[in-house]
């Protein structure tokens, strides 16, 4: 059999496997149909001989398609169709019935379905893909862009989310308030307001970064580093990075550095800054 129709009959026996993966990470049996359609034009352009194992292959076209669709649909501000069945005479192949895409919602489950759309389209994919289909870590980095450990942390973070998260520790809530604080009196240069959140004995550190974007020297001290800071991060935000609160700078959206955070009660006892790319690239940063 020539490789092209090797292929052909490969697809055609993984579709519906694929239909459900584009299903459950789009939410909408439309899109899901024109993930797979994707895919398959993909697909015809490939050399069969150089695919391993091409049902794990198909698998990630799959998901790197549906990956670009739901990067799409989050810059356009769009919600996902809906699991409709397609209009009659629309010209698309392998349509299903209304019955058909009735047991394929439920067996997702509209309330999951609602819960993943508001989930990042790399917490999605990853969360699918590991939750759902059992795909390792190794398997679904070089998908959503990340390291393996990057991708694990997208999809806990998505499975806190689908779980339904609990509600921020009291703990938690005075390091929001911490960083809230220490930004206002940064960009104001109130210099006994950023003493106070600091622990006397502070520690501060740049990567090497950091350092040639004009970051101070590693310091120690609440002194030393309050005077670095007042009057500065005209540009910063409070966020999360890696679930945890951190300062954000990325002015006009332009990612620039993140200041990693760690607290002792209510005070910040250590500060690292890190604008290396590579380092940025995975990291999980929320704005908040």
């Amino acid at each position: 059999m020539p490789d092209h129709e090797l292929l052909a009959a490969q697809f055609e026996r993984n579709r519906d496997r694929l239909r459900g993966v584009a299903f459950r990470m789009l939410g909408s049996s439309l899109e899901a149909d024109d993930a797979v359609q994707e895919a398959w034009l993909r697909v015809t352009r490939a050399d069969a001989n150089a695919i391993d194992n091409l049902p794990g292959w198909l698998t990630t076209v799959v998901a790197r398609v549906c990956l670009d669709m739901l990067r799409t649909r989050r810059a356009r501000g769009e919600e996902s169709l809906g699991a409709h069945e397609p209009a009659p005479g629309d010209g698309r192949r392998h349509e299903r019935t209304p019955e058909q895409d009735a047991l394929l919602a439920d067996a997702v489950g509209t309330a999951l379905l609602v819960v993943l759309d508001t989930l990042a389209p790399a917490e999605r994919v990853a969360f699918v893909l590991h939750d759902m289909f059992d795909l390792s870590f190794d398997e679904i980095a070089p998908i959503v862009d990340r390291s393996p450990v990057a991708a694990r942390q997208l999809a806990s973070r998505a499975r806190r989310r689908v779980r339904g998260a609990p509600a921020p520790t009291a703990d938690r809530l005075r390091q929001r308030q911490l960083v809230d604080a220490f930004i206002a009196a940064s960009k104001a240069g109130d210099f006994e307001a950023l003493v106070s959140v600091l622990a006397p004995d502070v520690e501060f550190r740049c990567d090497a970064k950091a350092r040639k974007m004009g970051g101070p020297a590693d310091m120690r001290g609440a002194v030393a580093v309050a005077k670095t800071f007042a009057g500065r991060a005209q540009v910063a935000k409070p966020g999360l990075v890696n679930g945890e609160p951190a300062i954000i700078v990325d002015p006009k959206g332009r990612l620039l550095l993140v200041i990693n955070l760690r607290f002792d009660g209510d005070r910040i006892v250590e500060m690292e800054a890190v604008a290396g790319r590579d380092t940025l690239g995975e990291l999980d940063i929320e704005l908040l």
